[in-house]
């Protein structure tokens, strides 16, 4: 069973198997994960964008399992994966590593992410803006993320020292499309989420998605995903449905640090 036959699982409910074993749905991945895979991750790079003032929240100590895993369809070639090491339910917040294997089916890009904030738009306008529709907000040249911002989000004042110095705000940059244009039109696409090898649940939603960088003070780059997720089903039931917005903190990490078994 490959990926189009999980979106229909999440399309049409969990499949009634009658006892049988369920076949796996996620296999074929880049790097060879699985649903259950432990992953090692060279903590180095981490710790180097954390001591140069990143955001990133640091792995806990001991490997990683894999508890899901997604695809996301976006109008672009090649394909993006996302492998989760916490989905964020039950007040904690996601971490995964995201995968961009080429055309050719290289991996071409790793990024170690966590969840920042998660906002939820309140009014038409709101959701217009971080969607982009009206060719501002999300996809804007720059963002600003401000210091009042990150209260409620667990860092207390050496973190925010470390991060802003003396400053209200960090800029970062959008790195998609010429980028001298004020505004370039999110991507789009939709995600399916894989939350047991068998595909009988996870979710799917649409997704307005734009990254945006900043170099860090030695030199690094830390990228700030902005998405807005608009939930289509939940298990296969399309009565659970829901928007929001979050903001991962990403660090790029090279394909040798990180070995999935």
């Amino acid at each position: 069973m490959g990926w189009s036959d999980a979106y229909n699982y999440l399309r049409n409910g969990a499949a009634k198997l009658g006892g049988a074993e369920a076949p796996r749905t996620d296999r074929d991945l880049p790097l060879g994960a699985r649903i259950g895979s432990v992953m090692q991750l060279q903590q180095s790079p981490l710790l180097r964008a954390a001591g140069d003032g990143s955001l990133i929240a640091l792995p806990d100590e001991g490997d990683p399992c894999i508890v899901a895993v997604s695809q996301i369809r976006l109008q672009q070639s090649g394909g993006l994966y996302r492998y989760y090491l916490d989905t964020g339910e039950r007040d904690t917040k996601e971490r995964f590593l995201q995968v961009y294997q080429n055309a050719q089916g290289q991996v071409a890009e790793l990024m170690y992410c966590t969840q920042l904030a998660r906002v939820i738009p309140e009014t038409a306008e709101d959701q217009e803006a971080y969607m982009g529709l009206a060719g501002a907000g999300l996809g804007d040249r720059s963002y600003t993320l401000w210091r009042e911002q990150l209260g409620d989000v667990g860092l207390d004042e050496a973190d925010l020292t470390l991060v802003f110095g003396d400053r209200d705000g960090v800029d970062y940059w959008r790195d998609a499309g010429d980028p001298q244009a004020e505004f370039v039109k999110p991507f789009s696409g939709t995600e399916t989420r894989l939350d047991d090898s068998s595909g009988r649940t996870g979710l799917r939603q649409e997704m307005y998605f734009m990254p945006y960088v900043r170099e860090l003070r030695g030199g690094g780059k830390e990228y700030l995903l902005i998405t807005t997720e608009i939930i289509n089903s939940v298990n296969g039931d399309a009565s659970k449905r829901g928007i929001h917005v979050d903001f991962v903190i990403g660090i790029p990490v090279e394909q040798q640090r990180i070995v999935i078994q």
